[in-house]
């Protein structure tokens, strides 16, 4: 094998982690309401969000070819930029998994691709307006307006069924969540596994393998289809926790709301090929939910945490994508991408042992997020 080669296979097999990662930390958007409210077991949520993560997979391409040639200058880009940027997404990842907290997984990944082509071309190589137009703003907008349509909907679900016994109610809309909580998982795979499509596509054509412009191939398709499946499956029940307890005591009518808005906002997004982040979304609608409901409890400190997690996704994920680019840049060609790359397994491995140490038990859930005791730590795959 040439270093090359070596390189590029660095390169994919960092990006699947990416997507692996993305899997388990992204379950809790789709299906935190669903088994807070008990309409679906943990286990089985998982399961069914890993299906359909993979069939949305498959579904849309437009949030991919942003992500390749939608916001940085490709003919500047190398492949040890893209492992860079990679290693920035993966990191943030990690830490903020470990925590608990409810980041975006895209926004570091693009903040870290954007950070190491800073580092590498200067800030002439980023498309700043399309960072903006479809990074930035969608941002922003997005929770917003997921918010407005999960409270609006919660308030007519509450005032459309006034006249139905709470127990019925509750029942009904349990089993209308799993419809509405497979939607969220299916625009999911839609907007969150094109990203790292885009990505390998971006090294592949800073390669000289594919042309500029070109669509991501077949093998890339399937291999970040089945990596954010099986990432999903593993599931990030620490995250599943902040969402579903840790924001707003949520009943099922909420919960279906909450995921009907999330799912639209979502999907209608990657048919413009916004590359938003589905956490924003998903928080927005559980606030939303909160908002719409009379007598909800909603815990806007909580919130306001997570707001500040956001804001400084982007910039965190970019400084560490820069300073593995100078790393790896400093040591020189594939040396240096190997050298990071064996870094970024031992943080990996470093990051799992120690969340096994201490796991979370039941009853400090909500304390966790109010800052009464230490955030807790549990294994990958604890039963919830």
């Amino acid at each position: 094998m040439s270093s090359n080669d070596l390189l590029m296979t660095l390169v994919v097999v960092t990006a699947l982690s990416f997507d692996f990662t993305n899997g388990f930390h992204d379950t809790g958007n789709a299906m935190a309401t669903s088994i807070a409210t008990g309409a679906l077991p943990p286990r089985v949520a998982v399961a069914l969000s890993g299906v359909l993560n993979l069939v949305g997979a498959f579904l849309s391409f437009s949030v991919a070819a942003t992500i390749a040639s939608g916001l940085v200058q490709s003919h500047l880009v190398t492949p040890t930029v893209v492992f860079a940027g990679l290693v920035g997404g993966i990191l943030w990842n990690l830490a903020t998994w470990f925590f608990g907290i409810p980041s975006s997984s895209s926004h570091a990944l693009i903040g870290g691709v954007v950070g190491a082509t800073l580092a590498a071309a200067g800030g002439h190589a980023v498309l700043w307006h399309g960072v903006v137009s479809k990074v930035v703003l969608p941002a922003v907008l997005s929770p917003v307006i997921a918010g407005a349509i999960a409270a609006l909907g919660t308030y007519l679900v509450y005032r459309l069924t006034r006249g139905v016994t709470e127990g019925v109610r509750n029942r009904g809309f349990r089993i209308g969540q799993i419809g509405s909580a497979s939607m969220v998982s299916l625009a999911h795979g839609t907007n969150d596994a094109q990203k790292t499509m885009g990505v390998i596509t971006l090294a592949l054509i800073a390669n000289g393998s594919l042309a500029s412009g070109h669509k991501a191939p077949a093998w890339v398709i399937v291999s970040c289809a089945l990596a954010i499946s099986l990432g999903t499956y593993v599931g990030g029940w620490r995250v599943i926790r902040a969402l579903g307890k840790g924001l707003v005591e949520i009943e099922a009518p909420q919960g279906m709301a909450a995921e009907s808005a999330s799912a639209a906002t979502i999907l209608l997004s990657s048919n413009f090929g916004y590359s938003l982040s589905t956490t924003h979304v998903a928080t927005g609608s559980i606030l939303g939910s909160g908002v719409g409901k009379r007598g909800a409890e909603v815990r806007w400190s909580v919130a306001g945490r997570m707001a500040t997690a956001w804001v400084f996704t982007l910039p965190a994920a970019g400084a560490v994508g820069a300073l593995a680019y100078e790393a790896a840049h400093g040591i020189g060609g594939t040396a240096g991408v190997s050298v990071i790359f064996v870094v970024l397994v031992a943080c990996a491995l470093a990051f799992y042992l120690n969340s096994r140490r201490t796991p979370v038990t039941a009853g400090n859930v909500n304390a966790e997020w109010t800052g009464s005791v230490a955030p807790a730590r549990e294994p990958v795959g604890a039963a919830a």
